[in-house]
This record gives structure tokens, sequence and C-alpha cells, in this order.
């Protein structure tokens, strides 16, 4: 029986990766998915906390069981146990640990989940150290060997210590969702001098929602120069390379020939980005691409660019890797299984407001479907930055229509509750989509 060790990362841009963005210095990462299958098109079904998790353990769409928002901020459902892949595991004799943030359900803990050794990131204390900044951090007072990051490790090392039989572990970090506070020498690792401008971050929002421009407002960042959001993006990639720092001292005491690795995060993180911080409100590729490694026993070494779903693939994935039934009603496949042509992810909005989205990608061409705005519409290949909003030149375009149909197949197959009733059909299979431009033509 193969062990299990579970990293997930909370905010961790999918080009935070120094495999994949040579400004970051994530050199344990790095070797991992060297070793291992990096996923270089991952995306998450909804880029919030809660709701991704809840997808991680169930298999399932957030949307399908009304996991829309964070379940501390609208009354998101909890889910049930019941069927959760943990639980399988400990079904077939695992010994089953859970270390961090637990944000899977506001009424079960991960001990219904099946796990029995529970280390709370609640019991860490940072001994009173007092922090600045606010949501845009600061360099942390507290030393890297008593950083969280560091006490969540040392307790990952401990439960793997105690180990003699098969074992899962689940380490929830946490971080590095903001405010991001690095301790030294990873404060200072990154000059914000040396970090270029991101290439949405000039973005005039010309054609786009509203939600948008309003987002970089919400923040108070839409004045802000470029010098100074760099520190902050200075501080994101110190607080990733102490990240992987502390996941290197884990990996020390892994053997990879018995022990399946997994790496990756909820969802990604604006980061400045478009003047924006967080997530919420919008699906730009900042926040809906996320890293996804595999690697350990029965993982060939290989960089695959098929387009996955992180929370949804890997319950199906760890079902066939490690011998259990999947989830019941799991909406993911194997990641190792036939290639999708599209992928498609959810937003709902948060804090700033109740605004549904839906998109898909084909990896070339991006299609925003705002159910209450205009539409968007990108080229990924042309336009990095994601600053061009195509939708007016190719609203008719064949292109365009076969993308509006796959999103609606994709929407109706895991029960989206704007698909279920038919009044929002012609959005996306007829001409029922208002068009403001052409009043003015």
């Amino acid at each position: 029986m193969k062990n299990l060790l579970f990293l997930l990362a909370d905010q961790f841009r999918f080009d935070a990766l120094g495999a994949e963005n040579p400004m970051v210095q994530t050199p344990h990462l790095d070797a991992l998915a060297e070793a291992g299958a990096r996923f270089t098109r991952a995306y998450t079904p909804l880029p919030v906390c809660a709701p991704a998790r809840q997808a991680l353990y169930t298999g399932r769409h957030p949307d399908s069981f009304g996991a829309y928002w964070n379940y501390g901020f609208f009354p998101t459902p909890p889910i049930s146990p019941e069927g959760a892949w943990s639980r399988a595991l400990k079904a077939m004799g695992y010994s089953c640990g859970f270390i961090g943030k637990w944000n899977v359900s506001p009424t079960d803990g991960p001990q219904a989940f099946g796990y029995d050794t529970v280390v709370s990131a609640a019991q860490y204390s940072d001994g009173g150290a007092q922090y600045t900044g606010g949501w845009l951090g600061c360099e942390s007072p507290v030393p890297l060997e008593q950083a969280k990051t560091h006490w969540l490790a040392d307790r990952a090392i401990e439960f793997i210590g105690a180990q003699s039989g098969p074992w899962h572990l689940f380490v929830d970090i946490g971080m590095p969702h903001l405010p991001c506070r690095p301790s030294a020498p990873f404060s200072r690792m990154y000059d914000p001098a040396a970090i270029p401008e991101w290439p949405g971050w000039n973005d005039t929002f010309e054609n786009k929602p509203f939600a948008h421009e309003q987002q970089a407002w919400n923040w108070n960042l839409e004045s802000m120069p470029w010098e100074e959001m760099a520190s902050q993006v200075a501080r994101y990639y110190g607080m990733v390379s102490q990240i992987d720092d502390a996941i290197g001292r884990i990996l020390r005491h892994v053997n990879l020939k018995d022990t399946l690795v997994v790496f990756t995060s909820d969802h990604g993180d604006m980061c400045g980005n478009h003047r924006m911080l967080d997530k919420h409100c919008t699906l730009y590729q900042d926040i809906v691409r996320v890293p996804l490694i595999l690697a350990g026993a029965g993982i060939e070494a290989q960089v695959n660019g098929n387009l996955v779903s992180n929370c949804l693939d890997l319950p199906v994935t760890l079902a066939h890797l490690l011998g259990f039934a999947p989830p019941e009603g799991a909406h993911g496949q194997s990641l190792f299984g036939p290639a999708r042509k599209t992928i498609t992810s959810s937003g709902n909005g948060q804090q700033f407001g109740m605004i549904n989205s839906r998109m898909i990608t084909d990896g070339h061409l991006k299609y925003v479907w705002n159910l209450t705005d205009i539409d968007e519409l990108y080229d990924l290949d042309a336009d990095k930055g994601e600053c061009h909003n195509l939708i007016r030149e190719q609203y008719d375009s064949p292109a365009l229509k076969a993308l509006r149909a796959d999103l609606y197949a994709d929407l109706k197959a895991h029960g989206d509750p704007f698909i279920r009733h038919g009044w929002l059909d012609g959005q996306l299979l007829g001409d029922r989509k208002h068009k403001p431009w052409r009043e003015s033509q």
C-alpha cells in the first residue's frame, strides 16, 4: 500500500513555481516536479477557499451542491463526510493525519472525514508578534524556525516519523494567502525594483464588466504606482519560497518509492494584476489556474499539458492509484486519462457582491459568460494579460459559438443552478445576450 502525502497551498499562483517562472525560487517543488508529473494547464473549479476544498473531498463541482461562496460569508450548506476519499483510506487501514487550516465543513471537523491525528493551524502561536502593512503585508518579526510554515512542517515530520504502517497525511498550508508576511531571509529575497509589471497591470477596463474596475477601487489600488505594488509582489514571492523551504523539510522524511506526493492549490491570487488583490468577481488566469504536481510511487516523470481540473480530477485519480472506489457522483476524470478539449471554472463573487460568471477555455481562446454584464473573450496566446476583450469582434464567430455550446453542456452535466430551469439557455445557445455596442452603431 502506497503512503499519501497531500500538500495544499492557499492562493498559490500557477506561475509562482520556478519551473514556470525562473524569477521565483522553489527548488524543492521544482525537484518534485522533475521527478514526477507537472500539469501545466490545471484549473480550479471555483476560485474560493472553502468551495474548492469541498470539491476536493467530494469530487463534485461546488455549484452542484450550493457551495457558491466561503461558508463563513454566506450560508453555504456543509458537505457530508460520507463518501470522502479520506474515509476510504481509513477504511483500508491507513493511519490518517490532518495538519493545518481546516476549511472544508463548518459543522464537521477532520475527525469526521477519517483523520485520527489532527493538528489545527489554530494551535500555532506567533508569540504575540506585531504586524504592519494591513492586507499588503510586511516582513514578519517571527524568526524562520518559529514561523507557521516551519511549525507546520515540524508537525508533519513528527506524524510521518511515528508511523509503522501505511499512512496518509494532509497538510493544508493556508499560505501564501494575503497578507503575506515572510520571515527573513525570504522577506528580502526578491528586489521589488527587479520585478516587471504584470501584463495586465495597466488594464484600462475598456469593454469589460463594471465589477472589474470596481475591484481596483474596492482595494484602493486604482492610483497605486507599480513601485509600491512591486513590494507586495516581492513579499508574495518571498512567502512562496518560504513555503517551498518548509516543504523541502517534509520531503526529506519521505521516500518517493513508497509514497505518492500531491502538491496543488485551491486557487491563485490576483497579486496586483489588473490592480486587484485576492480573488472574487473575476475569472482571470491569475486565480483560476493552479500548480499541480504528482510524484512518487507509480508516477512517471512528465510535463503534462492536458487541460485538467485539480479538485475534481484528483479524487478520481487517487482512487485509481490507491485502489479505492471513486466518490459517488464525481464529476472529474483521471489526470492520466483522455485529454479534454476544454475546461471550465465558475465564479459567484464574494464579499464585494454576488456576481455570477462561468468560463471555458480550450487553452487558446477563453470565454467568460457574465450572466448580468458584458461577456469576455480573450486570445490567451496573443494577450497574456487578458486586457483586450474580443467579444465585440467575434460575437458571431463559429469559435465562440462552439465555446458557448461546450460551456452549456458542461454546466448542465454538473448541475449548475443557472442551467437547471432553462431561463438563461438563450444567452448561451441563442442570440439572447444584450450587446450594448450595437446600440451606438
